[in-house]
């Protein structure tokens, strides 16, 4: 009936409940290159673990003295200090069959005749079982479950058939799985408009094709249309930075780049507000932007990169391409970001390519100062950095180019968002039964 699932102990439907390894179990000089995986908060964003956030790794004798951290296919995982609420399950289709949890983690082993491990997830994400799973935190310290083990044993949640904790489990790891297939969409997106970057620009690729003779007029390359090949100069010249392509100068950025271009809004003006935490350190796009009055802060428009400044958040490739403006909206941010713009007749999107590639983040870091902990690069020793300045047609190329990924990528990240929403929205209906999906009411 709809809204009434019956209640059930999670001590009765789960064959075991327990801890991670003490702290001192696991250390960082008993990692190897390859053995049994070590899932950690990073791994627990989703429905399922992200296999794809890479592991560290202990040895199979190692994992075997820590048996009662071991986990497998169809056990739930939560944090249970730090970042607590986390909670994922491992997949039948996943990367490994075995795993240790580390020292901040708990499990759940379910009794699957009873219940779904893709149900018990959904049930944790949901208000109410976010509700219910931190009730007994303490924030003394870092923030913690106490007696996490115990405490999950004797918590109550509803229990629907089989049948509908299927079909909801269905629904919920449907929409997030198309959430983790636009992601990585994006990943491909950004990796391909940076690998056009690094050809062009670093590594001067169709300027070494030209001078080994391997292309004559008409011919291209993958990325590489045949109408652009004579846009590239046919031989390299030394310079101060070494063998660069015929013609083009090497400049400061500060030539090529605005930094710190001024933009304005009035004290009190509601405008998006980007914070640290939701800056990328990977793709172009910000998890998350927000309305809030202007106080003090970076201003941006559409076309503008922002870089992470301190440490460690420019090592750890905090950088934002703006595209998430209306028209003719200035955003706002963090004191710590310096934000670039490429003078005419550059194309936007170059600035932000340049900014993740290595030399410059490089360049960057090298270039912080500051006390232990709050070191940051000033705007500038960034303006001092020298990069081979291409041809203006060639650099419109490029936009063209990347502008199409970008734009791509900006699609997939809006339809997340959505779909996003659309999960919050159906989860607690799903779960508190006010959705019975097998009766049709739906």
């Amino acid at each position: 009936m709809i809204g009434k699932w019956p209640l059930a102990k999670i001590n009765d439907i789960s064959e075991r409940v327990a801890m991670g390894p003490f702290g001192s179990s696991i250390k960082v000089e008993t990692f190897v290159s390859n053995g049994i995986p070590i899932i950690s908060g990073q791994h627990l964003n989703g429905f399922k673990i992200d296999d794809k956030a890479g592991y560290n790794f202990i040895t199979i004798e190692h994992a075997d003295k820590l048996k009662h951290a071991n986990v497998y296919r169809g056990d739930v995982i939560f944090t249970h200090a730090g970042n607590i609420g986390q909670v994922s399950f491992i997949p039948n289709n996943s990367l490994y069959q075995r795993y240790v949890i580390s020292q901040r983690q708990f499990f759940l082993r379910p009794k699957q005749d009873k219940v779904l491990p893709e149900y018990l997830v959904a049930y944790f994400k949901s208000p109410e079982g976010q509700q219910k799973l931190l009730a007994n935190t303490s924030s003394v310290g870092v923030p913690s479950i106490s007696q996490p083990v115990s405490y999950l044993r004797n918590l109550e949640i509803p229990l629907p058939p089989l049948e509908e904790q299927r079909a909801i489990a269905h629904i919920l790891c449907t929409l997030d799985d198309k959430i983790e297939l636009n992601r990585r969409m994006n990943e491909t997106l950004e990796q391909m408009a940076r690998a056009i970057f690094k050809s062009w620009f670093v590594d001067f690729d169709p300027v070494r094709a030209k001078m080994s003779g391997r292309w004559k007029k008409g011919d291209s390359l993958p990325g590489l249309p045949a109408h652009l090949w004579d846009l590239f100069p046919d031989r390299l010249v030394p310079s101060e930075l070494g063998d660069i392509p015929e013609g083009w100068p090497v400049e400061s950025l500060s030539e090529i780049v605005e930094i710190n271009p001024p933009r304005y809004l009035k004290s009190g003006q509601i405008a998006p507000y980007l914070d640290m935490a939701n800056m990328p350190t990977t793709g172009h796009m910000p998890n998350n932007i927000i309305l809030r009055p202007y106080s003090s802060g970076m201003r941006f428009i559409n076309g503008d990169t922002l870089l992470a400044r301190i440490t460690p958040c420019l090592e750890n490739g905090k950088t934002a391409f703006v595209n998430f403006l209306r028209s003719g909206e200035i955003g706002w941010g963090s004191t710590e970001y310096i934000v670039l713009r490429p003078k005419a007749p550059f194309p936007e999107q170059f600035t932000y390519f340049l900014a993740r590639s290595s030399t410059f983040r490089d360049f960057a870091i090298q270039s912080m100062s500051g006390t232990s902990g709050r070191q940051r690069v000033s705007p500038e020793a960034l303006s001092g950095f020298k990069l081979v300045r291409p041809s203006a047609l060639i650099a419109l190329e490029f936009g063209n180019l990347t502008s199409r990924l970008l734009d791509r990528a900006k699609a997939c990240s809006d339809e997340s968002r959505v779909i996003a929403s659309l999960r919050a929205s159906l989860l607690p209906k799903l779960i508190a039964g006010e959705i019975c999906i097998n009766s049709g009411i739906f």
